[in-house]
């Protein structure tokens, strides 16, 4: 029999070819024979037998052609996927899924209204939407949504009313530390080389405290040893010493060694010159000065590869010295979404 294309067949005529082609195996005829016989490729003969063993005859009927039938969305429809992608994680639409993907809005569609699309139409519609992929900001989900709202709308507010009155510096602090190791960024190599970034074996470390203003003031403190009470106070005796002219209030998260008892002792001996406030529990994305983090990880660490400490702690110390005497791009890092707040 003469090879032609299967495909250019109506569907039962493909469906009787399947059925025949499987009829003549159980002959006892080969593969290769079978595909001779019948004009198509031994490959397609192995899939037949294949389906049929996984499904039966159901596997070589004819299936229906042309674009599934899955229905359309209203307009009413697509705001209220809109708003629930936007509003909501997968899991919490109780969906098997943990990130919105087009297979995870395809059956949140299938579950609310219906609707069956394929990953392609959901993809030309999220588009449609103005959404595009990219990669999540992590949250913590014991971070309570109301203490936030009151932060941003009532406590940090006042906060900065009260320090305008007394002209006071508010400065915003955290920690972190930082590895010899880390890398940031990517490099360009052929398709399917990953490149490699030659370094030493060692593993070592630092840690870094520093502090910003809105108006572009930075303050910082590269120490080799743990984060520790003595540490921290070490920092904002300095902090102190540097800005005497000024009365200061500090914002800070909820770390243990800001709220050791030490440290509040020795805070209310010093009340008249500096006041503490705290951020609302597992909310880092509301510190400034997480994104002068954020720089120094990928751009005094992570883009460099020091052979020792020393040498990781002269990196950092010196892009802090430069961002330092760059009062503009300390501003920046007020300029961000969710910290824009601060930058008034």
């Amino acid at each position: 029999m003469k090879h032609c294309d299967f495909r250019s067949l109506t569907a039962p005529a493909q469906e009787a070819i399947r059925f025949k082609a499987m009829a003549a195996l159980q002959e006892g005829r080969s593969k290769t024979e079978v595909a001779r016989i019948f004009g198509i490729s031994r490959q397609a003969v192995h899939a037949w037998t294949v389906r049929r063993k996984e499904s039966g005859a159901q596997g070589l009927q004819a299936k229906r052609r042309g674009r599934p039938v899955g229905g359309r969305l209203t307009a009413r429809q697509e705001k209220t996927i809109v708003r629930l992608i936007t509003d909501h994680c997968p899991d919490q639409l109780k969906l098997p899924f943990y990130l919105w993907t087009r297979e995870a809005v395809g059956q949140l569609m299938a579950q609310r209204f219906g609707v069956r699309l394929s990953v392609w139409t959901v993809g030309r519609l999220l588009a449609r939407w103005g959404f595009t992929p990219q990669k999540p900001a992590r949250r913590a989900f014991e971070q309570d949504s109301q203490a936030v709202r009151s932060w941003l709308e009532r406590r940090y507010p006042a906060i900065r009313a009260l320090a305008r009155r007394e002209k006071a510096m508010v400065f915003w602090a955290d920690e972190m530390g930082l590895r010899g190791d880390h890398a940031a960024g990517r490099s360009f190599s052929p398709r399917g080389r990953t490149p490699v970034i030659l370094g030493t074996g060692q593993r070592f470390r630092c840690n870094l405290i520093s502090a910003i203003t809105n108006r572009g003031h930075l303050q910082f403190m590269v120490f080799k040893n743990r984060f520790t009470v003595a540490v921290f106070l070490k920092f904002i005796g300095r902090l102190l010493r540097q800005n005497r002219r000024r009365k200061i209030f500090l914002i800070l998260d909820g770390h243990p060694v800001h709220l050791a008892k030490a440290t509040v002792r020795w805070l209310k001996r010093r009340r008249v010159a500096l006041r503490v406030y705290f951020l609302p529990g597992y909310s880092p994305e509301l510190n400034p000065d997480e994104y002068l983090n954020q720089d120094v990880k990928a751009n005094a660490v992570g883009r460099t590869r020091p052979l020792d400490r020393t040498e990781l702690i002269g990196n950092v110390r010196a892009y802090l010295r430069s961002t330092q005497a760059h009062r503009p791009m300390v501003k920046r890092y007020f300029q961000e979404q969710h910290v824009r707040y601060a930058s008034l």
